[in-house]
């Protein structure tokens, strides 16, 4: 199951500039490029983001979103460097603004700074404003994983699911932890529980089949082999 980090730059949050005409249409006219940006990366045109981050930057330079967007895009280009200088200008702008610091600690994570990272997630999810508390305890697992660290990731991904017990993610990564651990009945309900909720998916299939595999169940695993191939 890869990694896959929560980006919080794509959500609608409120701003803590002070109210204008003007500030109001930069702000808008920079999430307008804002959105055309994310559309064209969707597609894989990285000139045609650029171009419309790199506006949405200069309508709004100071707007957080117009520097995590551009950041982002940096990142993704394998330009760290200029990523970084975004980032540390939003930290520096906006020191108390979640999806900031939720976003440099994805950035520091992907860096290898685990410790660093982890600091921002816990600065992130401590901020009284920001709501999005049960993605940033899974991306704090999600690195904390990466760190080879997987007791502090489970008990992170069981506080995001405290948060938010339908995150999808956050079960069937936590299910994949138990089953590596041999909490093979508390995994089992879990994906019981995903399964209610979501039907069966071709990755809960995978985990019920290493389920019964590591419970030396090899007919059912096979089973579930079968229904796998078939999903497909």
């Amino acid at each position: 199951m890869p990694l896959l980090f929560i980006i919080v730059v794509l959500i609608l949050a409120g701003c803590s500039f002070a109210p204008s005409v003007q500030h109001d249409e930069s702000i808008q006219r920079a999430e307008a490029r804002i959105a055309l940006g994310v559309g064209y990366i969707n597609k894989g045109d990285m000139t045609k983001a650029r171009e419309n981050l790199q506006l949405a930057y200069e309508h709004a330079p100071n707007y957080y979103r117009s520097q995590l967007s551009l950041a982002h895009y940096f990142e993704l280009v394998g330009e760290p460097d200029s990523a970084q200088h975004l980032y540390q200008s939003a930290l520096t702008q906006h020191p108390n603004n979640g999806d900031v610091l939720n976003n440099y600690g994805t950035f520091l994570c992907k860096q290898e700074q685990y410790t660093q990272a982890d600091d921002y997630f816990h600065q992130a999810i401590a901020q009284p404003s920001y709501f999005l508390t049960a993605a940033s305890y899974e991306n704090a697992a999600l690195c904390a994983m990466k760190a080879g660290n997987t007791l502090q990731a489970s008990d992170y991904l069981k506080r995001a699911l405290d948060y938010e017990p339908k995150r999808a993610r956050s079960i069937l990564t936590l299910a994949k932890l138990e089953i590596e651990s041999g909490e093979l009945d508390t995994a089992q309900m879990r994906l019981t529980q995903f399964h209610n909720w979501y039907g069966t998916q071709a990755v809960s299939l995978k985990l019920l089949m290493k389920l019964e595999q590591k419970a030396g169940n090899a007919v059912q695993a096979k089973q579930y082999q079968e229904r796998l191939n078939d999903f497909h």
